[in-house]
């Protein structure tokens, strides 16, 4: 069984392709099987998502190195189109204040959010103004501010799109004092 632990940048031959839903991508141990029908096991560093298009590594039981591509699986999503850039920009709030996963995409110039298929967000995002339609899609949400995503060797920061203090004071209000003597 071919036992595939490493994303690599490029390679000159792909044996195959990994094709998983975004909740198997997400997943750092497991068995999976390539589009061949062949099986494989997945060990990934804890934290690591797959994206469409990655290229796993790894090595037979023989000893022979092979490289994988990994598809997003087509699953059952809610597009999110919205008539203004405002209502699209409240959707958002929303889905980030209940931290729902949540592609951000464009097309033609117009934006769109996809998320899980979910009823009750479908009816809130109804009510904030939204079109919402089921659409079977490859979901590929947005990592986040702590989604790392690729770790680049060398790179002990995790890719952060924010800093992290590390030590920060919290000003409450009863503390702040004014300067009266300017």
């Amino acid at each position: 069984m071919l036992t595939l632990n490493t994303k690599v940048d490029q390679a000159d031959s792909i044996v195959g392709e990994l094709v998983l839903p975004y909740e198997l991508r997400e997943k750092s141990r497991q068995r999976a099987t390539l589009s061949s029908g062949e099986d494989v096991a997945v060990f990934t560093v804890r934290g690591t998502v797959l994206r469409h298009g990655d290229l796993l590594q790894g090595m037979t039981e023989s000893g022979e190195v092979q490289v994988v591509k990994v598809l997003a699986a087509k699953e059952a999503t809610y597009r999110v189109d919205c008539k203004t850039p405002h209502t699209l920009l409240r959707c958002a709030f929303h889905l980030g204040n209940r931290h729902t996963q949540a592609q951000v995409g464009d097309e033609a110039g117009t934006g769109f959010l996809r998320i899980r298929k979910d009823p009750v967000l479908k009816e809130m995002l109804e009510g904030l103004g939204a079109i919402v339609s089921e659409e079977q899609a490859a979901f590929e949400p947005e990592s986040g501010a702590y989604g790392g995503g690729h770790h680049h060797h060398g790179d002990d920061h995790h890719n952060l799109l924010a800093p992290v203090p590390l030590r920060q004071k919290i000003h409450r209000p009863s503390q702040l004092t004014t300067d009266k003597t300017s």
